[in-house]
């Protein structure tokens, strides 16, 4: 039962009525129409090199290779599958197909065989096109009885796709984009579930365009001004990138895409861009690194000092001391940082999981705003966000116009609004488990304040209940220890036991600048593991964050391991969710012997 809401969907706070003709080519041709020359994309043809493309050129390209999919025998209503990594090409594929009238389905890049067989078989697709020649093979591998051709990029897939719609009449294209409604299914996205089959999240037209249209007023600044340009990396794949390029190319910005975060730097020079698209590790390890960068003594000491400086200038704002300070902190220390960033770069758009209020404000006091946003697959990206100039740093913001939120009785977080999903492919029981057909019950867990701003406290599924009864919630254990920077996973356990216990791995990555920065000799995670300062580092910062919380939610005790969690040893979903049933069976030697010791603990 939902016992108190929050509703946002009061037909005044919408900027844009939705018809039921709109589409997600439409929200193309729309800027096309007012701003045809207006670049949109820059691609990347080489490293370093941006090939700025306007509006018309752009459709001009999707075009084409929409008559390729009509050529090839493609029917409306009929899937294809996207398989690589964010790029132009993938965008592109994507919008020629949805003016094709077709389904896109992406498929990550960790997906194993197993879950492509699933994926080709669920929404019954008939074409494939995929990066590489090795995951054109994979796909072929797990061919199912419908599934046509599957082409590869790197062998000429866009070339064959040209070539083939020679002969199609443009018209055709523009048949298809006027069978559109907000109704048809535009997507299938399969949810990376911690455990089990992944589901088909059906997204349709109507979910993109309702929340693309009134998205714009809300965060003009951030994807809709004249000098927006927004460097994507994440995976094309999650719901959270493609509504963002969608919104981006939609207002008046310009998108630029990257295939791999090993180029990210670069890229940032090279692209310049106003806005980044990030998940909050990235933060961290930013910060992290650049802490790490100071190196050992005064100059840590100074670092630490500065962090401070910005913590608070976010917080209190302006006054002559902290503005002396603040000047003194940027020359020592935030330049440094902003520069690799981008100095152009003064907005982030944060999602995915809890960003720490300490790191939001960091950033915020170097000059780079952070705006937390909250949504799922199912809901076709951002439900709640916080908008520029009403931030309040540990929540997700505010419903977006036309949403409702509302908390049931038992916490978890129910959303409503014309862009919750339609329901999972070919699983009305999934489907009906979760949605009424108004209200969708998201697994989260979370509290809305006076003023309709939501704090997200957990995963109903992730609850620990103790030997002792207790209720607790291992993300506000967690997330807070996420930021140090010898930590790269961490799994608080406590199940039925009787206390809690967490799981720790180490970041291989910031290990060696820490031990610099602490003047210890290099060696390898493994030797760090057990290492006495290393440990009594984890120690410390446990005992910071347990003092947040009751003496039957803290961690007692912790162990560290060797290696780490990573999608390709199945840890982590393919967005970077820890799996937490494999977890604990993979290291339950680990886990009994934590509990098995004998100890006043319990």
């Amino acid at each position: 039962m939902v016992t108190k809401h929050h509703d946002g969907s009061v037909s005044e706070n919408r900027s844009v009525p939705v018809e039921s003709w709109m589409n997600i080519p439409w929200l193309l041709t729309r800027r096309q129409a007012a701003h045809p020359e207006q670049i949109c994309i820059e691609h990347q043809r080489h490293l370093g090199t941006w090939v700025p493309v306007t509006t018309t050129q752009y459709l001009t390209d999707i075009d084409a290779v929409a008559r390729g999919f009509i050529a090839e025998g493609l029917q409306p209503g009929n899937a294809i599958a996207i398989f690589g990594a964010t790029s132009y090409e993938w965008n592109l594929l994507d919008f020629a197909a949805l003016s094709a009238a077709l389904v896109v389905v992406p498929i990550y890049e960790s997906d194993s065989a197993e879950q492509i067989r699933w994926i080709l078989e669920n929404s019954d697709v008939r074409m494939v096109i995929t990066d590489t020649k090795a995951q054109r093979e994979l796909v072929e591998s797990q061919r199912t009885s419908n599934l046509g051709r599957v082409l590869s990029l790197d062998t000429g897939a866009l070339v064959e796709l040209y070539t083939l719609g020679e002969n199609i009449p443009a018209a055709e294209v523009n048949e298809r984009r006027a069978q559109l409604t907000t109704d048809t299914l535009a997507t299938v996205i399969y949810t990376s579930g911690t455990t089990g089959t992944p589901k088909g999240v059906e997204l349709t037209h109507g979910n993109f365009v309702d929340i693309a249209l009134n998205v714009m007023p809300h965060m003009r600044d951030l994807i809709d001004d004249k000098d927006t340009r927004v460097l994507f990396f994440l995976p094309m794949a999650h719901v959270m990138a493609r509504c963002m390029f969608y919104y981006t190319i939609t207002g008046r910005g310009v998108a630029g895409q990257t295939s791999s975060i090993k180029n990210l730097l670069s890229d940032l020079k090279t692209f310049k861009p106003s806005t980044l698209l990030v998940v909050p590790r990235v933060l961290e390890k930013i910060y992290n690194a650049a802490e790490a960068k100071a190196g050992p003594g005064i100059k840590r000491t100074i670092f630490r000092w500065a962090a401070n400086v910005a913590v608070e200038y976010s917080q209190r704002g302006r006054s002559i001391l902290r503005s002396l300070k603040y000047a003194i902190a940027k020359h020592l220390v935030f330049s440094k940082i902003t520069k690799i960033i981008g100095e152009n770069c003064i907005y982030a758009i944060s999602a995915g999981a809890p960003l720490g209020t300490r790191t939001g404000h960091f950033f915020r006091g170097i000059g780079l705003t952070v705006v937390e946003a909250y949504g799922l697959t199912e809901t076709s990206g951002p439900a709640t966000v916080n908008r520029l100039n009403h931030i309040r740093m540990g929540t997700v913001g505010t419903p977006m116009p036309g949403t409702s939120v509302a908390i049931a009785d038992d916490g978890e977080i129910m959303i409503a609004g014309p862009h919750v999903f339609r329901g999972y492919q070919n699983d009305p029981q999934a489907t009906e488990a979760v949605f009424d057909g108004h209200w969708f019950a998201t697994g989260d867990l979370g509290s809305l304040d006076a003023d309709g701003y939501l704090t997200i406290t957990g995963r109903k599924k992730e609850l620990i209940v103790t030997a002792g009864g207790k209720n607790v919630s291992p993300a506000a254990l967690e997330d807070p220890l996420r930021s140090h920077p010898l930590i790269s996973q961490i799994v608080a356990i406590g199940d039925r036991k009787p206390f809690i216990s967490a799981l720790i791995t180490l970041d291989a990555e910031m290990l060696p600048g820490w031990l610099t920065a602490h003047n210890l000799p290099a060696m390898d995670v493994s030797q760090a593991c057990t290492h006495p300062q290393v440990l009594a580092s984890l120690q410390r910062a446990i005992e910071k964050t347990n003092k947040h919380v009751s003496r039957a939610e803290s961690i007692r005790k912790f162990t560290v391991i060797p290696g780490d969690f990573s999608v390709e040893n199945e840890l982590l979903t393919p967005s970077l969710k820890v799996r937490r049933d494999v977890v604990a069976q993979r290291f339950s030697r680990e886990i009994e012997a934590i509990y098995a010791e004998k100890s006043s603990l319990s």
